[in-house]
């Protein structure tokens, strides 16, 4: 079966290379979304052997992935991931995440970061059990990362998602589409590698208060 990764990346020069090399042996194909980044992001991505895919401004997160799920499904994937491009998820940690779906067993798997509280920052870990009652709050489904940006989808399961939100809303969107098509969600623990690189990432508070408005507004608006 096809196992593509989806890779959103804006500014990511520093480490896209080596996240898409360290892929190349658990997926057949890696679909690097180069979402308007101004450095090389692009060149070293396809250099290391990504198929390159651009937006010419930045549009966000969940844009950059339904980009990449979409052109992904073109390419008659069988199951698609989404994988950060800042170095903090492990290639080795695929294999597992997929099973579930290769074998029939699930429809979307979430790799949990939060199995062993300890390898996560205290900051990282208030954000995301935030951003886990707030994501159950407005949608009706608890999981224990609703935040991961390491997941798994069938075809079947990535083409009914209607993802409109741009932003890091798109995770717990993610989530309300997995419940609102009522598909076999797997948890599947993971090991993050974070790194002072990775951990100047993701929301800040700021950023995390814009994304909450922007998910009540979505729940209002659905």
């Amino acid at each position: 079966m096809n196992v593509f990764a989806v890779v959103p990346a804006y500014n990511e020069e520093k480490t896209v290379a080596d996240v898409v090399r360290s892929l190349g042996p658990v997926t057949n194909r890696v679909i690097v979304v180069d979402d308007g980044s101004i450095d090389r992001t692009g060149p070293e991505a396809c250099g290391a052997g990504a198929l390159v895919l651009r937006h010419f401004i930045n549009r966000g997160l969940g844009a950059a992935i339904g980009t990449g799920l979409r052109h992904a499904l073109d390419l008659n994937a069988d199951v698609i991931l989404t994988f950060d491009a800042d170095g903090q998820h492990r290639a080795e940690d695929v294999p597992s995440l997929v099973k579930p779906l290769l074998d029939g067993r699930a429809d979307v798997a979430i790799g949990v970061r939060t199995i062993d509280r300890h390898l996560m920052p205290r900051s990282r870990r208030t954000a995301n059990w935030i951003g886990n009652a707030l994501t159950f709050t407005l949608f009706g489904l608890w999981v224990q990362d609703s935040q991961s940006g390491l997941r798994a989808f069938t075809s079947s399961a990535a083409s009914c998602f209607d993802l409109r939100c741009d932003r890091m809303d798109v995770s717990s969107e993610i989530v309300h589409e997995i419940r609102r098509h009522r598909l076999r969600l797997h948890e599947q623990p993971i090991r993050p590698d974070y790194t002072p690189y990775s951990l100047s990432k993701g929301q800040g508070f700021v950023m995390g208060l814009k994304t909450a408005g922007r998910l009540v507004l979505h729940r209002v608006m659905r």
